[in-house]
């Protein structure tokens, strides 16, 4: 059975221009960094770290782009973690997205447009964080996934 957490996140956003996105290395600590749209990626990282990465993407962006911009955005955003054998399954009750074996998908999620970061042993949901209830809701009753007490 598949097991819903909730990760202790961040997310920093960087917005620049497609080329600049393009050239920029992404920064380290453990994060994820998710090309959203040409001209934006967020970065999703432990919550521990989220100063030095959007330091680290601060430092590296301004050298490519002179209105490029850096925000944490954090408390816009809530995220839920599946984890187990049965988390993909259990997502497809969910999704109708197709999920890569490791990486990025972004769509809908319990009818809500969300970012999903796949990774070998876990599934992210990144949503929008007023649909933080609806989107908990919709993974217990319809993925049928356990929630973990923390």
């Amino acid at each position: 059975m598949a097991e819903l957490t909730r990760p202790g996140l961040s997310v920093v956003l960087c917005g620049a221009s497609p080329d600049a996105l393009d050239a920029l290395v992404p920064p380290g600590h453990g994060a994820r960094t998710c090309r959203t749209a040409p001209d934006e990626a967020l970065s999703v990282c432990p919550a521990e770290v989220a100063a030095d990465v959007a330091r680290e993407l601060e430092d590296r962006v301004a050298a490519l782009d002179d209105d490029a911009v850096v925000l944490d955005v954090s408390d816009g955003w809530t995220a839920w973690r599946l984890t187990g054998p049965d988390s993909r399954d259990a997502f497809a009750y969910a999704s109708r997205l197709a999920l890569p074996d490791e990486g990025f998908v972004q769509g809908s999620v319990a009818h809500v447009a969300a970012k999903v970061v796949v990774e070998a042993d876990a599934l992210t949901v990144l949503v929008p964080a007023y649909w933080h209830d609806h989107v908990r809701e919709r993974l217990i009753h319809d993925a049928r996934v356990t929630e973990a007490i923390p």
